[in-house]
C-alpha cells in the first residue's frame, strides 16, 4: 500500500510516536491553499502507521476505522504525538490513539486490527 504522508516515525520510550509535520509534505498542496490544514485522511494515516510500530502482535493490518473525532485542525510544522492503548477482542486488536499537537488534542480514534491471514 502506497502511503500519502513522507514523515518519519519516531518511537518513543513510552511506546508512543512522535513525528513533524512537515510544510514540505505533499499533501498540503492542494488542501486550502493560503491556509493548509493537515488532511484528517492523513492523520489516520499516521495513526495506523504508528500503531503498526507499537503492536502488541506480529504481521497486523488494519481492518477498520471504529470511530474517529477530530478536535482541532494540524498544521504545517507541527509536532504530532500519538499515544495508543491496546486491547484484545476476541481474534481481533482494538487501538484507542490520541493524537495531540502543542495546541492540545487534534483526534480521538478507535482502530481495529487483525491478523494478516485472518479471514
Amino acid at each position: 500500500m502506497t502511503s500519502p504522508v513522507r514523515g518519519e516515525i519516531e518511537l518513543r520510550p513510552d511506546r508512543s510516536v512522535r513525528v513533524h509535520i512537515s510544510p514540505d509534505e505533499p499533501v498540503f498542496a492542494g488542501h486550502y491553499p493560503g491556509r493548509p490544514v493537515f488532511p484528517g485522511m492523513c492523520l489516520v494515516e499516521y495513526v495506523r502507521l504508528g500503531a503498526l510500530r507499537t503492536a502488541p502482535a506480529p504481521d497486523l493490518e488494519l481492518a477498520g476505522l471504529e470511530s474517529v473525532r477530530f478536535r482541532s485542525p494540524v498544521l504545517p510544522g507541527d509536532d504530532l504525538t500519538i499515544t495508543m492503548d491496546w486491547n484484545r477482542e476476541g481474534q481481533s486488536w482494538c487501538c484507542t490513539a490520541r493524537a495531540s499537537t502543542g495546541r492540545g488534542v487534534a483526534a480521538n480514534l478507535r482502530l481495529r486490527f487483525r491478523h494478516v491471514d485472518a479471514p
